[in-house]
């Protein structure tokens, strides 16, 4: 029996391959006797002896498979993918390569550096960032991750967020256009001041995510007639807790004051420990000689202690003291019950129309006075370190010298400088010409003073070189 599959001499492709032949013609599985898989002729006898390939494929399929149903490669996508696919152009992004010298020594990438020791060298770190890739790729990750965070919006979102940095909670009110008043006309300077305490503001509220409300002080003219200019204060505050109603704090600055350290955020810098930033009890620094506490014995305990209830959370009004007592050119207040009935009272015409000649700071007095005459003022008032938001220039507060407790420190990096009563013989501009100069350098970038490093020491040779000349 020969099962050679060499090319039949017979014509029409068949096989005289007698082996070929099966007495059983059934393939289902029922084994039934059959004659044999030859043709049957014309004339009505079958050729035992002779089987065409086609035939035998055809029994070979029907053996292997379902004739009757096959999905092989003829399925909508599966048609569409393969013309897709063989419709593409193919790219080689290497040369033909040569397998037959596989086995050759010096094949590598860098083999055509003939073995360099540099060669070898990239080699290894290839090497070895390929068996460290995971590593480097989550190191990487995570620096691009830091890159994007920087460079897009996606840090004052997290900044902002109430549940994350919480800067949505705080606004910072500032005063503008104070020469647009009845009294006085805007120079150059004033121009000038306003312009960089604005930018100062706005850089610092940009970063950190708080939101930055700017008063226009012109609007004294409606309050001029009722001897009620600066006590706009208080109507402006009341205007922007109903613009921000989710926000709790807000931080009042006056048009010249300076933020120093825009890298200082208000939450790590006082309200994440507020009873260790500020205190209740006046008599640590009392420049105004206040009585405290009350000794009535009809009021309730807290009124009648010099620490009030001694909780954070029942605080709504922070405020400085310089060496002639409160000072509201920096201060702030928090959105409660409490705070609307003060500001309620603070407003209240008999103040300003019975005492606008007797009181000389107009508002800040009218606080002074609720203070030292309300008993239900005190247990919700804490007072602040002066140099923590409010720092005076030396001109200010001067009598005595230089005081720790109020002038500004370059050494201990105080947080706000307000140079407050510039404008009676001082050179407002001037002052904040000197402490924006000063900000721009003690906040220079590692890259900034590096290139101010190298500037100095070339002045300095060439300064060196000039004398020698000159010598």
């Amino acid at each position: 029996m020969s099962l050679s599959r060499s090319p039949s001499p017979r014509r029409g492709g068949g096989w005289s391959s007698p082996g070929l032949t099966s007495p059983y013609d059934n393939v289902s599985g029922n084994a039934s006797p059959r004659k044999t898989y030859g043709d049957t002729q014309t004339n009505g006898s079958s050729s035992g002896d002779n089987v065409t390939w086609a035939k035998a494929k055809a029994r070979s399929e029907e053996v292997k498979g379902y004739p009757s149903f096959s999905t092989r490669n003829n399925g909508f996508f599966s048609r569409h993918a393969r013309k897709i696919s063989t419709s593409l152009p193919t790219f080689r992004m290497t040369g033909r390569r040569d397998f037959s010298d596989k086995e050759r020594l010096g094949r590598g990438r860098w083999a055509q550096m003939g073995g360099s020791r540099t060669g070898r060298f990239l080699t290894y770190l290839g090497r070895t960032a390929w068996r460290l890739r995971l590593r480097l790729g989550i190191f990487l990750a995570f620096v691009l991750a830091i890159i994007l965070f920087y460079v897009t919006p996606m840090h004052r979102a997290y900044r902002r967020a109430s549940f994350l940095g919480g800067g949505s909670k705080f606004v910072v009110i500032l005063a503008a256009n104070q020469g647009g008043g009845v009294m006085e006309w805007k120079g150059a300077r004033e121009w000038a001041i306003e312009r960089d305490s604005v930018r100062n503001k706005k850089k610092y509220t940009k970063k950190w995510g708080y939101d930055l409300e700017i008063v226009d002080m012109s609007t004294k003219k409606r309050y001029a007639h009722e001897w009620r200019e600066s006590w706009e204060k208080v109507d402006t505050i009341r205007n922007c807790m109903r613009k921000y109603p989710k926000a709790e704090w807000f931080w009042w600055l006056d048009l010249n004051t300076f933020i120093m350290e825009p890298s200082y955020p208000l939450q790590k810098h006082i309200f994440n420990d507020l009873l260790g930033n500020t205190y209740r009890d006046i008599n640590v620094y009392n420049p105004l000689n206040i009585s405290h506490p009350f000794q009535s014995p009809h009021l309730d305990l807290p009124a009648r202690s010099a620490n009030g209830d001694g909780h954070a959370n029942s605080i709504d009004l922070i405020i400085p003291q310089d060496c002639g007592g409160f000072n509201l050119g920096s201060f702030f207040i928090h959105r409660s019950v409490w705070t609307d009935r003060l500001l309620d009272i603070w407003w209240d015409p008999v103040g300003y129309e019975q005492k606008h000649m007797e009181w000389e700071h107009k508002e800040q007095d009218a606080m002074e006075h609720l203070y030292i005459n309300q008993p239900w003022i005190r247990p919700h008032t804490a007072f602040i370190p002066q140099r923590k938001i409010n720092s005076f220039p030396m001109g200010a507060c001067g009598e005595n010298g230089e005081d720790s407790r109020i002038h500004y420190s370059e050494r201990d990096r105080d947080f706000v400088v307000n140079m407050a009563g510039c404008e009676w013989g001082r050179d407002c501009w001037g002052e904040m010409y000197n402490y924006r100069e000063l900000s721009n350098k003690l906040n220079r970038t590692p890259w900034e003073k590096f290139k101010d490093g190298i500037s100095d020491r070339v002045k300095t040779l060439r300064g060196k070189k000039e004398e020698g000349t000159e010598g």
